[in-house]
């Protein structure tokens, strides 16, 4: 990779006005998330960091983890093996919604410590897990696209486009993580998705699945929160 741990945003980009960086980027994230087809097709990254959670939260807990599924529809599915219930279980299902947002969070605070390369690295070796698991066609097609553009990114492109693309990549993960919440409860509303996660913790907890969609979105809104003011932290300072 092209730059080093210790390089920080001010050398990255030694001619763009402070800040700038972080609000333009936070901007074109927060568009494409409330896009039409820009979302549909971004979303995707969504989807494999959800089913990425899922797979790590199985194997924390003990579970034997059998594949991922990618599909064009930018739905997924993890296929663990072990107890059918229980508090590991209920981990597995919780873990994906949240993971996005998670993710952004933990991307938000390398950046606010300048660890740019971190996050490129990071965001490679969850890509290489999710590859080594993944099941269908079109899962392997949508990770080597984004292992070839994240290679791209770090092997070839300046340092001043990583930390454009890295700023852009941890804007939409935190706002990427709220819509999906939003989306499913008004599925939920609909009568569909009636086997979703929030449906199956519902069933292993005996709590309304209403109210496991209102944890998942104080768990999402609460990593845009706090990753967004790391962010925004060098322009307010």
């Amino acid at each position: 990779m092209s730059s080093s741990p210790a390089e920080t945003v001010s050398d990255i980009a030694q001619s763009t006005p402070p800040g700038t960086i972080t609000l333009v980027t936070g901007g074109l994230a927060l568009l494409v998330v409330l896009s039409g087809r820009p979302w549909r097709i971004a979303r995707n990254l969504i989807t494999l960091v959800h089913e990425a959670g899922h797979a790590l939260a199985a194997v924390l807990v003990g579970r034997r983890l059998q594949g991922i599924k990618l599909h064009s529809d930018t739905s997924g599915v993890t296929v663990s093996r072990g107890k059918p219930e229980g508090p590991g279980m209920a981990f597995t299902a919780l873990a994906g919604y949240p993971a996005a947002a998670v993710l952004g969070l933990v991307f938000a605070g390398f950046l606010s410590s300048d660890l740019i390369t971190v996050v490129l690295i990071v965001m490679a070796l969850m890509l290489l897990g999710v590859l080594v698991m993944v099941r269908n066609t079109y899962g392997v097609f949508t990770v080597i696209a984004g292992s070839v553009v994240l290679g791209l990114v770090a092997l070839v492109a300046p340092s001043w486009f990583q930390a454009i693309f890295v700023y852009l990549l941890t804007w939409f993960l935190l706002f990427g993580g709220v819509r999906p919440v939003i989306e499913l409860q008004i599925k939920r509303r609909r009568g569909a998705a009636r086997d979703s996660d929030v449906d199956q913790l519902g069933r292993l907890t005996g709590m309304p699945a209403v109210l496991w969609v209102l944890v998942m979105a104080v768990l999402t809104v609460s990593c845009l929160f706090a990753g967004g003011l790391w962010l925004l932290e060098p322009t307010v300072a």
